[in-house]
Protein backbone atom coordinates (compact mmCIF):
# COMPACT_ATOMS: atom_id res chain seq x y z
CA UNK A 1 0.00 0.00 0.00
CA UNK A 2 1.16 3.59 -0.64
CA UNK A 3 1.43 6.32 1.48
CA UNK A 4 -1.85 8.12 -0.33
CA UNK A 5 -3.71 4.43 0.81
CA UNK A 6 -2.11 4.94 4.14
CA UNK A 7 -3.44 8.78 4.40
CA UNK A 8 -6.75 7.36 3.24
CA UNK A 9 -6.84 4.77 5.75
CA UNK A 10 -5.82 6.65 8.40
CA UNK A 11 -8.11 9.98 7.30
CA UNK A 12 -11.41 7.94 7.83
CA UNK A 13 -12.29 6.62 4.39
CA UNK A 14 -12.16 2.99 5.68
CA UNK A 15 -15.18 1.80 5.38
CA UNK A 16 -15.85 1.05 9.29
CA UNK A 17 -15.02 4.29 9.91
CA UNK A 18 -18.39 5.92 8.18
CA UNK A 19 -20.11 5.14 11.19
CA UNK A 20 -19.18 6.89 14.05
CA UNK A 21 -18.78 6.06 18.24
CA UNK A 22 -22.57 7.32 18.36
CA UNK A 23 -23.83 5.30 14.88
CA UNK A 24 -22.24 2.10 16.62
CA UNK A 25 -23.81 2.97 19.89
CA UNK A 26 -27.30 3.23 18.23
CA UNK A 27 -26.87 -0.21 15.91
CA UNK A 28 -26.02 -2.06 18.72
CA UNK A 29 -28.78 -0.87 21.16
CA UNK A 30 -30.99 -1.13 18.42
CA UNK A 31 -30.53 -4.71 18.10
CA UNK A 32 -30.25 -5.57 21.12
CA UNK A 33 -33.88 -4.14 21.86
CA UNK A 34 -35.23 -6.01 18.37
CA UNK A 35 -33.47 -9.03 19.72
CA UNK A 36 -35.27 -9.12 23.28
CA UNK A 37 -38.63 -7.66 21.52
CA UNK A 38 -38.79 -10.94 19.12
CA UNK A 39 -37.92 -13.40 21.79
CA UNK A 40 -40.76 -11.94 23.94
CA UNK A 41 -43.12 -11.73 21.61
CA UNK A 42 -42.60 -15.04 20.48
CA UNK A 43 -42.55 -16.59 23.97
CA UNK A 44 -46.01 -14.24 24.96
CA UNK A 45 -47.59 -15.81 21.84
CA UNK A 46 -46.16 -19.06 21.34
CA UNK A 47 -49.17 -22.30 22.58
CA UNK A 48 -48.70 -25.08 24.70
CA UNK A 49 -48.69 -27.30 22.32
CA UNK A 50 -45.45 -25.95 20.86
CA UNK A 51 -43.78 -27.91 23.81
CA UNK A 52 -46.32 -30.90 24.25
CA UNK A 53 -45.05 -34.49 25.41
CA UNK A 54 -44.41 -36.83 23.43
CA UNK A 55 -42.49 -39.78 25.48
CA UNK A 56 -41.52 -41.14 21.37
CA UNK A 57 -38.97 -38.58 21.51
CA UNK A 58 -38.03 -38.17 24.81
CA UNK A 59 -34.17 -37.34 25.57
CA UNK A 60 -33.12 -36.94 22.14
CA UNK A 61 -30.12 -34.91 21.59
CA UNK A 62 -29.82 -31.82 19.41
CA UNK A 63 -30.95 -32.39 15.56
CA UNK A 64 -32.30 -30.10 12.88
CA UNK A 65 -35.72 -31.33 13.70
CA UNK A 66 -35.26 -29.82 17.69
CA UNK A 67 -32.57 -27.69 17.66
CA UNK A 68 -31.99 -27.90 21.35
CA UNK A 69 -33.06 -31.29 22.12
CA UNK A 70 -35.83 -32.52 23.83
CA UNK A 71 -35.94 -33.19 27.77
CA UNK A 72 -37.26 -36.36 29.58
CA UNK A 73 -40.73 -36.32 28.68
CA UNK A 74 -39.89 -35.70 24.88
CA UNK A 75 -40.58 -31.55 24.62
CA UNK A 76 -38.98 -29.64 22.25
CA UNK A 77 -36.40 -27.46 24.57
CA UNK A 78 -36.16 -24.75 21.89
CA UNK A 79 -40.23 -24.11 22.27
CA UNK A 80 -39.60 -24.52 26.19
CA UNK A 81 -36.29 -22.25 26.50
CA UNK A 82 -38.07 -19.52 24.37
CA UNK A 83 -41.36 -19.53 26.95
CA UNK A 84 -39.26 -19.31 29.47
CA UNK A 85 -37.16 -16.41 28.54
CA UNK A 86 -40.44 -14.58 27.56
CA UNK A 87 -41.63 -15.48 31.38
CA UNK A 88 -37.96 -14.36 32.82
CA UNK A 89 -38.29 -10.81 30.67
CA UNK A 90 -42.01 -10.31 31.91
CA UNK A 91 -41.20 -10.90 35.44
CA UNK A 92 -37.85 -8.64 35.02
CA UNK A 93 -39.57 -5.70 33.80
CA UNK A 94 -42.27 -5.59 36.17
CA UNK A 95 -39.84 -6.01 39.23
CA UNK A 96 -37.16 -3.59 38.23
CA UNK A 97 -39.96 -0.82 37.27
CA UNK A 98 -41.49 -1.48 40.66
CA UNK A 99 -37.91 -1.23 42.65
CA UNK A 100 -37.40 1.48 40.35
CA UNK A 101 -39.79 3.56 41.47
CA UNK A 102 -39.47 2.92 45.16
CA UNK A 103 -35.83 4.08 44.39
CA UNK A 104 -37.05 7.21 42.81
CA UNK A 105 -39.24 7.93 45.53
CA UNK A 106 -36.96 7.46 48.21
CA UNK A 107 -33.65 8.86 46.79
CA UNK A 108 -35.97 12.27 46.14
CA UNK A 109 -37.62 12.35 49.78
CA UNK A 110 -33.83 11.51 51.40
CA UNK A 111 -32.41 14.36 49.56
CA UNK A 112 -35.74 16.95 49.64
CA UNK A 113 -37.52 16.18 53.01
CA UNK A 114 -34.61 16.68 55.91
CA UNK A 115 -31.72 15.37 57.79
CA UNK A 116 -34.35 12.95 59.87
CA UNK A 117 -35.73 11.43 56.24
CA UNK A 118 -32.31 11.15 55.11
CA UNK A 119 -31.12 9.11 58.22
CA UNK A 120 -34.33 7.04 57.94
CA UNK A 121 -33.55 6.03 54.16
CA UNK A 122 -29.78 5.62 55.12
CA UNK A 123 -30.57 3.20 57.75
CA UNK A 124 -33.02 1.05 55.64
CA UNK A 125 -30.48 1.33 52.77
CA UNK A 126 -27.67 -0.04 54.99
CA UNK A 127 -29.95 -2.77 56.47
CA UNK A 128 -30.94 -4.43 53.16
CA UNK A 129 -27.48 -4.10 51.58
CA UNK A 130 -26.48 -6.13 55.02
CA UNK A 131 -27.99 -8.77 54.61
CA UNK A 132 -27.20 -11.61 51.88
CA UNK A 133 -29.14 -10.72 49.44
CA UNK A 134 -30.31 -14.66 47.99
CA UNK A 135 -31.52 -14.87 51.69
CA UNK A 136 -33.93 -11.91 51.58
CA UNK A 137 -34.79 -12.81 48.23
CA UNK A 138 -35.63 -16.50 49.71
CA UNK A 139 -38.02 -15.54 52.64
CA UNK A 140 -39.71 -12.56 50.78
CA UNK A 141 -40.81 -15.10 48.21
CA UNK A 142 -41.87 -17.98 50.94
CA UNK A 143 -43.51 -15.18 52.97
CA UNK A 144 -45.42 -14.20 49.79
CA UNK A 145 -46.61 -17.82 49.60
CA UNK A 146 -43.72 -18.11 46.27
CA UNK A 147 -45.27 -18.15 42.93
CA UNK A 148 -45.37 -15.54 40.21
CA UNK A 149 -46.56 -13.13 42.87
CA UNK A 150 -44.05 -13.97 45.20
CA UNK A 151 -41.38 -13.68 42.89
CA UNK A 152 -42.73 -10.26 41.56
CA UNK A 153 -42.47 -8.47 45.08
CA UNK A 154 -39.44 -10.94 46.42
CA UNK A 155 -36.95 -9.16 43.70
CA UNK A 156 -38.89 -5.45 43.23
CA UNK A 157 -38.05 -5.24 47.45
CA UNK A 158 -34.53 -6.06 47.41
CA UNK A 159 -33.48 -4.47 44.27
CA UNK A 160 -33.85 -0.55 44.91
CA UNK A 161 -31.19 0.39 47.68
CA UNK A 162 -28.34 0.86 45.19
CA UNK A 163 -30.57 2.80 42.75
CA UNK A 164 -31.77 5.01 45.45
CA UNK A 165 -28.09 5.95 46.35
CA UNK A 166 -27.84 7.02 42.63
CA UNK A 167 -31.03 8.92 42.99
CA UNK A 168 -29.94 10.86 46.12
CA UNK A 169 -26.66 11.86 45.19
CA UNK A 170 -27.71 13.56 41.46
CA UNK A 171 -30.92 15.14 43.45
CA UNK A 172 -28.51 16.31 46.16
CA UNK A 173 -26.47 17.64 43.22
CA UNK A 174 -29.35 19.44 41.04
CA UNK A 175 -31.18 21.05 44.78
CA UNK A 176 -28.30 23.57 44.75
CA UNK A 177 -28.66 24.48 41.24
CA UNK A 178 -30.05 28.80 40.49
CA UNK A 179 -33.22 27.58 39.11
CA UNK A 180 -33.96 25.12 42.31
CA UNK A 181 -33.17 27.87 44.81
CA UNK A 182 -35.44 30.48 42.86
CA UNK A 183 -38.57 28.49 43.16
CA UNK A 184 -37.49 28.01 46.69
CA UNK A 185 -37.75 32.01 47.11
CA UNK A 186 -40.73 32.18 45.33
CA UNK A 187 -42.64 29.65 48.08
CA UNK A 188 -42.61 26.28 46.01
CA UNK A 189 -43.41 23.35 47.84
CA UNK A 190 -40.86 20.64 48.02
CA UNK A 191 -43.26 18.44 45.76
CA UNK A 192 -43.11 21.26 43.06
CA UNK A 193 -39.61 21.06 42.36
CA UNK A 194 -39.39 17.95 42.07
CA UNK A 195 -42.03 17.67 39.52
CA UNK A 196 -41.25 20.57 37.69
CA UNK A 197 -37.43 21.06 37.95
CA UNK A 198 -35.70 17.59 39.54
CA UNK A 199 -38.17 14.74 37.29
CA UNK A 200 -37.28 16.31 33.56
CA UNK A 201 -33.65 15.85 34.87
CA UNK A 202 -33.86 12.08 36.75
CA UNK A 203 -36.54 10.25 33.85
CA UNK A 204 -32.98 9.67 31.51
CA UNK A 205 -31.33 8.24 34.49
CA UNK A 206 -34.13 6.36 36.12
CA UNK A 207 -34.81 4.72 32.45
CA UNK A 208 -31.22 3.58 32.32
CA UNK A 209 -31.10 2.77 35.88
CA UNK A 210 -34.59 0.52 35.40
CA UNK A 211 -33.11 -1.62 32.38
CA UNK A 212 -29.44 -2.03 34.24
CA UNK A 213 -31.69 -3.69 37.00
CA UNK A 214 -32.99 -5.83 34.80
CA UNK A 215 -29.77 -8.62 34.54
CA UNK A 216 -30.14 -8.82 38.32
CA UNK A 217 -33.92 -9.42 38.32
CA UNK A 218 -33.91 -12.18 36.03
CA UNK A 219 -31.19 -14.07 37.36
CA UNK A 220 -32.47 -13.32 40.82
CA UNK A 221 -35.93 -14.81 39.71
CA UNK A 222 -34.23 -18.11 37.83
CA UNK A 223 -32.00 -18.16 40.96
CA UNK A 224 -35.14 -18.71 43.04
CA UNK A 225 -36.54 -20.67 41.36
CA UNK A 226 -33.87 -22.87 40.75
CA UNK A 227 -33.58 -23.39 44.29
CA UNK A 228 -37.42 -24.44 44.75
CA UNK A 229 -38.81 -21.06 46.11
CA UNK A 230 -40.00 -19.17 42.89
CA UNK A 231 -42.27 -19.95 39.91
CA UNK A 232 -44.25 -23.46 39.89
CA UNK A 233 -42.99 -26.49 38.25
CA UNK A 234 -46.10 -26.10 35.97
CA UNK A 235 -44.31 -23.30 34.40
CA UNK A 236 -41.91 -23.50 31.70
CA UNK A 237 -39.69 -20.69 33.30
CA UNK A 238 -35.71 -21.17 33.04
CA UNK A 239 -34.97 -21.71 36.56
CA UNK A 240 -37.69 -24.78 36.42
CA UNK A 241 -36.05 -25.97 33.38
CA UNK A 242 -32.50 -25.66 34.69
CA UNK A 243 -33.87 -27.96 37.82
CA UNK A 244 -35.63 -30.96 36.12
CA UNK A 245 -32.19 -31.04 33.93
CA UNK A 246 -29.89 -31.56 37.45
CA UNK A 247 -31.72 -34.74 37.54
CA UNK A 248 -30.17 -36.04 33.87
CA UNK A 249 -27.02 -34.73 33.56
CA UNK A 250 -25.44 -37.78 35.02
CA UNK A 251 -26.46 -39.57 32.12
CA UNK A 252 -25.06 -37.76 29.27
CA UNK A 253 -28.12 -35.11 28.74
CA UNK A 254 -26.22 -32.06 28.81
CA UNK A 255 -28.42 -30.30 26.27
CA UNK A 256 -30.72 -29.84 28.77
CA UNK A 257 -28.96 -27.64 30.69
CA UNK A 258 -26.47 -25.99 28.56
CA UNK A 259 -28.85 -24.19 26.07
CA UNK A 260 -31.27 -22.93 28.48
CA UNK A 261 -27.98 -21.48 30.67
CA UNK A 262 -26.61 -19.93 27.79
CA UNK A 263 -30.10 -18.94 26.32
CA UNK A 264 -30.45 -16.46 30.07
CA UNK A 265 -26.69 -15.85 29.99
CA UNK A 266 -27.23 -14.32 26.46
CA UNK A 267 -30.58 -12.30 27.52
CA UNK A 268 -28.96 -11.06 30.54
CA UNK A 269 -25.68 -9.32 28.66
CA UNK A 270 -28.10 -8.13 25.89
CA UNK A 271 -30.21 -5.99 29.03
CA UNK A 272 -26.70 -5.28 30.14
CA UNK A 273 -25.51 -4.39 26.45
CA UNK A 274 -28.48 -2.18 25.96
CA UNK A 275 -28.64 -0.35 29.38
CA UNK A 276 -24.61 0.57 28.85
CA UNK A 277 -25.47 2.18 25.26
CA UNK A 278 -28.34 4.08 26.22
CA UNK A 279 -26.49 5.11 29.16
CA UNK A 280 -23.58 6.65 26.62
CA UNK A 281 -26.12 7.97 23.80
CA UNK A 282 -27.99 10.00 27.04
CA UNK A 283 -24.80 11.80 28.88
CA UNK A 284 -23.39 13.59 25.88
CA UNK A 285 -20.20 13.99 28.11
CA UNK A 286 -19.78 10.03 27.36
CA UNK A 287 -20.68 9.76 24.33
CA UNK A 288 -18.33 11.16 21.86
CA UNK A 289 -18.90 12.06 18.25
Amino acid sequence: MNHKGLTAVNSGNWPSSLMNRRGRTLLITGAAAVVLFVITTIGISMPETAYDVNFSLRNQSPSMAHIFGTDFMGRDMLARTVKGLSISILIGALAAGVSSVIALVLGCAAALLGEKTDMVVGMAVNMMTGIPHILLLILISFVCGKGMHGVVIAVALTHWPNFTRIVRAEVMQLRTAPYVRISRKMGRSNWWIARKHLLPHLLPQFFVGTLLLFPHAILHEAGITFLGFGLPLQMPAVGVILTEAMKYLSVGCWWLAFFPGFALLLIVLLFETLGENLRLLLQPTRAHE
